[in-house]
């Protein structure tokens, strides 16, 4: 299956900037599927300046409600009616800091599938749950609470310690917590948990990105801050083991 690179802007980017955004990508993503998911008010445009390219776009986040009195959310059907193509749920960021759980995410994740997005859950464990040896037990956790049955999205591994932090799980680390998610997913889905692509997050960069795309079990990465600039981007998609 083609490794995916996923940009995940977080709240920054400028409507003025995505032009020299994506004419700095060039012909990046022949060969391995590319995603980018800017703030809400950047998907339209990023969308409309992507047309032509097989790059997709997504979202960051989507309400469990599909339409109605719920100020300041956003729709999945509204989302998939613009363009977008994916949505990422349960990042750490939205778990710590809006109480975001995984039953919740679990919801997200079916109202996602009803309206045509394919969702993008993430897990990961902090530093104080992985020094006390249970980071394992946390993902797994994660996993049976955010992912709903017949899933067939992704889902991203991001050690919360490492997100933003420059700090980067050993290899080894990395090739564990991919192949303990894979056996719990496939326990949870059968078949389709098998193949179902795993990404990597957590200060992926140029630099580092060979190593870590190359673990076994890592089916691309879901990068932060060096999705922001196009030639980072574009040396970590290139990297990518074909």
């Amino acid at each position: 299956m083609r490794p995916m690179i996923a940009g995940n802007w977080k709240m920054n980017g400028t409507l003025a900037a995505l032009p020299a955004f994506v004419a700095g990508l060039g012909r990046t993503g022949t060969d391995v599927d590319l995603l980018i998911c800017p703030p809400f008010p950047l998907i339209g445009p990023m969308i409309a300046a992507l047309r032509g390219t097989a790059i997709a776009v997504g979202a960051q986040d989507c309400a469990v409600e599909t339409a109605g009195a719920h100020t300041g959310d956003v729709s999945a059907v509204l989302l998939a009616e613009i363009g977008a193509s994916h949505v990422i749920l349960g990042h750490s960021e939205r778990r710590a800091d809006h109480g975001e759980t995984s039953s919740l995410v679990r919801d997200k994740a079916r109202t996602a599938i009803a309206a045509g997005l394919i969702p993008i859950i993430c897990v990961g464990e902090t530093l104080d749950e992985r020094e006390a040896g249970e980071a394992e037990t946390v993902v797994r956790a994660q996993l049976a609470g955010s992912v709903p049955d017949h899933f067939a999205g992704l889902i991203a591994y991001e050690p919360v310690w490492a997100i933003g932090t420059g700090k980067t799980p050993t290899e080894a680390d990395v090739a564990a917590m991919h192949a303990t998610i894979r056996a719990a997913l496939g326990r949870q889905l059968g078949d389709a948990g098998t193949t179902m692509r795993i990404l990597y997050g957590g200060s992926v960069k140029p630099s580092n990105a060979a190593a870590l795309l190359a673990v076994p079990e890592v089916g691309g990465a879901l990068i932060g801050g060096a999705s922001l600039q196009a030639d980072d981007f574009s040396a970590i998609a290139a990297a990518a083991p074909r």
